[in-house]
């Protein structure tokens, strides 16, 4: 039975007490909300090793720098609610900032090494705003697994190195990215996008695929792969790139030389939207 929408610590907790009582296994999926496709393939994938899934909506603030869009990120819990009750989701977790900083954070989970690059960089705290509220949600929720997508490639890595250096039992499970038709990673920024940015952004696939490519066809220059991928991105409009990197996919440490696996890896910003996305080599 779908619980709709349980608000508070005490009642998340309850319902997971249920599921155990049962012997079920519970898979948690930590969301921000404005649900898709992309979420919706975590569900199913935690359906499939036979879970109970408990989804996590919650926008968190400590992810979030000064001028960054925490006001403005898409929330849509009605429609959310909706489409956990078409997955057969078993309980849905909805706190609001109360309930999850009663009082104002002193604890902070700083992941080094993995949080200095790529987003890290360009994001101060933004990591370790992720670290806490994940961990947060696993002391609450309690789950056997947890599902991250693909497409957070970085936040999948710090979450798995939390997990082992902290001992906790939770095996962490990181799902393919869900794509449009054109090759754009879905995600919750994509409503941000006019018409026209919409068309431009489905090159950041279209450029990773060269990285591919090159690699398929012996390259192994860093430089040269990146140079090759940001140039294509650059020739596709007004762009402002963050980065495009080749990075180690468990250290994120980049690379010189690329050997398998690598992970490729890009950061734009389109007006005023940034994306994100990535391929393995």
């Amino acid at each position: 039975m779908l619980v709709e929408s349980e608000g508070t610590i005490a009642g998340i907790r309850r319902c997971v007490s249920g599921i155990r009582a049962e012997g079920g296994a519970v898979g948690l999926v930590p969301t921000m909300g404005a649900l898709h496709e992309g979420h919706l393939s975590l569900v199913r994938a935690a359906r499939q090793r036979g879970d109970e899934v408990v989804v996590s909506i919650f926008v968190n603030p400590a992810q979030f720098g000064p001028g960054e869009d925490f006001e403005r990120y898409p929330r849509s819990l009605e429609a959310d609610l909706e489409l956990c009750r078409r997955n057969d989701v078993f309980a849905i977790f909805t706190p609001d900032v109360r309930e999850m900083y009663p009082v104002a954070s002193l604890t902070r989970i700083h992941v080094a090494g993995l949080t200095e690059g790529l987003c890290g960089a360009h994001r101060p705290g933004h990591f370790d705003g992720v670290a806490l509220v994940v961990g947060k949600l696993f002391n609450i929720v309690q789950p056997d697994r947890a599902y991250f997508g693909q497409k957070d490639a970085q936040q999948a890595a710090v979450v798995k190195r939390m997990v082992a250096d902290l001992n906790w039992p939770i095996e962490i499970v990181v799902c393919p990215t869900v794509r449009e038709a054109d090759g754009l990673a879905m995600s919750s920024r994509n409503r941000y996008l006019s018409p026209q940015e919409r068309e431009q952004a489905a090159v950041i696939y279209r450029a990773l695929l060269r990285a591919r490519q090159m690699f398929a066809a012996g390259e192994r220059e860093a430089q040269a792969i990146t140079a090759a991928v940001a140039q294509i991105i650059r020739d596709s409009g007004p762009w402002t790139i963050d980065y495009v990197a080749a990075v180690d996919p468990d250290s994120m440490r980049p690379m010189t030389q690329v050997s398998s696996p690598a992970l490729v890896a890009a950061a734009v910003r389109i007006g005023h939207t940034r994306l994100i996305d990535n391929l393995i080599l």
